[in-house]
């Protein structure tokens, strides 16, 4: 399983990205402080790096460059408020792989850190590099499609990545928050119904018997 290091000292987006990216079948450590990135960068067993830019005690830009002295060449997407040409370019200058300002969908930051990882050959959370299987169906990472019953089915962006997220979770119960987390990203109304609106979309695509409702928790790809 891949290894994503979040570094963010505000407590509710390293909450939230956390939740989406373990949803998404990957493991996450969390930090936010500059001085024990650079640290637990330079050890084993980090896959990626989510780089907050505004740290208490050192700021994205000096870890960034401190890991990239020591000869860490590990992938690095920085998360910023800040959006200007500027920081972008002094971000990317220094050895950043990406770029995300704040705030931003969960939906785009997880396909940023996919594609940030593929160099090692295989998606994170298993499959391949370009299909995920579970049992008689089939998704298509490149062409967002899905094979159900021997036939081909085409999705939208959101049914794309809510079946993405069951597939990379496949037996386990998702709640509708991980679900709108991963999904819809962290500015979403926690009250609306879209999750089940799109759950209903989704079984009409792949059959209603796929996905199981679990009173009181959620949905579950059987």
């Amino acid at each position: 399983m891949s290894t994503v290091l979040v570094v963010e000292d505000e407590a509710r987006i390293a909450s939230f990205v956390s939740k989406g990216l373990r949803a998404a079948g990957l493991s996450v450590e969390v930090t936010g402080s500059g001085r024990q990135a650079v640290a637990r960068a330079c050890q084993e067993g980090i896959d990626l790096i989510l780089l907050d830019v505004g740290l208490p005690d050192v700021d994205g830009f000096e870890v960034l460059e401190r890991i990239r002295g020591q000869g860490v060449s590990t992938p690095v997407i920085m998360l910023t408020a800040r959006s200007s040409v500027e920081d972008r370019v002094a971000g990317l200058s220094g050895g950043a792989d990406d770029y995300v300002a704040k705030p931003f969908a969960f939906e785009e930051l997880l396909a940023r850190v996919r594609l940030r990882m593929r160099p090692q050959g295989r998606e994170p959370g298993g499959g391949s590099a370009t299909r995920l299987t579970h049992r008689d169906l089939v998704l298509d990472l490149r062409t967002r499609r899905i094979l159900a019953d021997g036939s081909w089915r085409d999705l939208s962006a959101r049914e794309f990545a809510l079946a993405e997220t069951f597939m990379r979770n496949a037996g386990m119960v998702l709640s509708r928050e991980q679900l709108l987390g991963a999904v819809w990203g962290i500015d979403f109304d926690p009250g609306s119904n879209v999750v089940d609106v799109y759950v209903s979309y989704l079984r009409s695509k792949i059959g209603r018997e796929r996905l199981e409702t679990v009173r009181g928790m959620g949905y579950r790809l059987v």
